[in-house]
């Protein structure tokens, strides 16, 4: 999966070029990055603390307190894991700081949050999608009746074509009306 405009370094060394390389691909500065590496550093396992190295998606999810408590964790790692594996580089893992660092613009936070809600990754949100994000919003607290109706209030008002599907134009449009969504949809870095 993975960024159109990610970079992929071979190198073990955080390098000035390197630096400048990934500077010109996200949205960080030199500082702001080499704090993204020293965090990568940080949650990846011995022999895998550097460049091309690779942090397994449970490991992201227990050392990074950012993510352990979001309901959509294991998406999240699943949408920027570029091999499709269970597993982070540091190239995914600074693609995914990037997208949700307060510097990226909004329409790049609405494309990541709808590949995270496109669970079966068709390019639409149909109600299985819809059903799997309420199950990781609110549990089994909502019993089944419930949850058919949240589904189709939410695709009576989003769905604009009248499909019964969300395409990611519809997505956009209610996100527009949402103010807040791209102050909540980042990660702080240290």
């Amino acid at each position: 999966m993975g960024t159109s405009w990610s970079c992929r370094n071979t190198d073990d060394e955080l390098t000035r070029e390197k630096l400048d390389a990934y500077q010109n691909c996200t949205y960080f500065t030199h500082s702001e990055i080499r704090r993204v590496f020293e965090k990568f550093k940080q949650i990846a396992p011995d022999g895998q603390r550097h460049l091309k190295g690779k942090v397994a998606h449970q490991r992201v999810l227990d050392e990074m307190t950012e993510l352990k408590y979001n309901p959509f964790n294991e998406r999240i790692c699943q949408v920027f894991s570029s091999e499709g594996s269970d597993y982070l580089t540091f190239d995914d893992f600074l693609d995914m700081m990037s997208v949700f660092s307060e510097a990226a613009p909004r329409d790049l936070k609405a494309t990541y949050a709808f590949r995270i809600y496109d669970f079966n990754n068709d390019n639409m949100l149909d109600s299985d999608d819809l059903r799997k994000t309420l199950e990781c919003l609110t549990g089994d607290k909502l019993e089944p009746a419930e949850r058919t109706r949240v589904i189709q209030k939410v695709l009576k008002e989003a769905d604009l074509d009248s499909d019964d599907k969300i395409s990611f134009v519809e997505f956009e449009h209610v996100i527009s009306r949402a103010p807040d969504f791209a102050n909540t949809f980042h990660i702080r870095i240290l």
